[in-house]
């Protein structure tokens, strides 16, 4: 019998989104037939062909683009294009501009189709309240359609019951087996002082300029945004170092060295960086905020604060506290939950069940 095949259509195959759709894709390709039609970000690896199994089957969309234009309407045809020639039996959509034009594009009554949004746009807080309520009602619609919705966090899986009840949702996972063979032979070295970080596109979703209020508290320690962006420019604090984009492997390589995972987001999917801090030991400090919170508990696997003097006053306590139990209770949970394998054993039964 030939393999049953899965097409991905990924709008957004950049920093978290990047790392989820090759763990998902890589764990799949044995027992599925895996497609991934993507187009790539400033953040995607240059090298991003070498992430993914051979047998992992990658095309580009050539009219995939971030911003809403005409080049929707060319890559609406793109798609299906796309899909006439891979013929799945199954298509799955990933973030918000593929989920809308692929729901449309097709009906879900012959091959079954599912989307996950990786963190709905209206949510986004750098947006006018206008354009919130049009994606808003965009997302209403479109979820009219006969797809399934499988969020990537439980906080988000509430949001999209609000517009749907084809609802399910599996938790983001990281390849920890990837992970260790990386650090494989790496020695660690510990700094004298701790070092704070975090990881991501210095954009307003991550909130560099509460990131950079927060440096500027602490003159005295060391922080490094690992990543880039065009809000580069608002950490502006000396005790801050921006190192660029980075491989998979330097990053690694860099947490290992590194003590306090800061993530100041305004809002959330559920993010790898996140998790990949969690398996690391690092004591992790986050915004309270969906994705997040779902993830973290405050004070027995890291911290979720709200506002400047909430991060100030928990990092504080962190550099003069033993946060061992803390760091291990979020490793655990990795280890027990938030990982690939558990991830793509999901998704799997939901295809089959989706099949049968």
């Amino acid at each position: 019998m030939r393999k049953k095949k899965i097409l991905f259509f990924v709008e957004a195959m950049g920093g978290g989104v990047f790392t989820y759709i090759t763990n998902l894709a890589n764990g799949l390709s044995k027992e599925f037939d895996v497609y991934v039609a993507y187009a790539t970000r400033t953040q995607t690896p240059k090298d991003y062909k070498k992430y993914f199994n051979n047998d992992v089957h990658l095309i580009k969309v050539k009219n995939f683009d971030r911003k809403i234009s005409f080049k929707d309407i060319k890559a609406f045809f793109e798609m299906k294009k796309i899909c006439k020639v891979v013929k799945p039996d199954i298509i799955h959509l990933h973030s918000s501009k593929a989920g809308i034009l692929g729901r449309w594009a097709f009906n879900g009554k012959k091959i079954p189709l599912f989307y996950t949004p990786h963190g709905y746009s209206f949510l986004m807080t750098n947006i006018s309240k206008l354009k919130g309520k049009f994606y808003r009602i965009l997302e209403k619609v479109s979820a009219c359609r006969l797809c399934t919705t499988i969020s990537c966090s439980y906080g988000e899986n509430l949001e999209t019951k609000k517009l749907t009840k084809k609802a399910l949702y599996v938790d983001n996972g990281i390849n920890i087996e990837k992970i260790d063979k990386l650090l494989e032979n790496k020695k660690t070295t510990v700094s004298k002082k701790p070092i704070i970080f975090t990881i991501g596109r210095i954009s307003v979703q991550k909130n560099p300029i509460l990131f950079n209020k927060i440096a500027e508290q602490f003159n005295n320690f060391d922080f490094v945004w690992i990543g880039d962006g065009q809000l580069r420019d608002k950490l502006s604090s000396t005790n801050i170092k921006i190192t660029g984009w980075k491989n998979e492997k330097q990053v690694l390589e860099m947490i290992r060295k590194y003590d306090i995972f800061l993530l100041t987001s305004k809002w959330e999917g559920l993010p790898m960086s996140l998790l990949e801090a969690m398996y690391m030991k690092k004591t992790c400090i986050v915004s309270n905020v969906i994705g997040n919170n779902n993830v973290i508990k405050d004070g027995v696997n890291g911290y979720t604060c709200n506002g400047l003097n909430d991060f100030c006053n928990k990092i504080s306590d962190t550099l003069i506290s033993n946060t061992e139990c803390i760091r291990d209770r979020a490793y655990k949970d990795v280890i027990n939950h938030y990982n690939s394998i558990v991830m793509v054993n999901q998704y799997r039964a939901i295809y089959e069940e989706a099949l049968r």
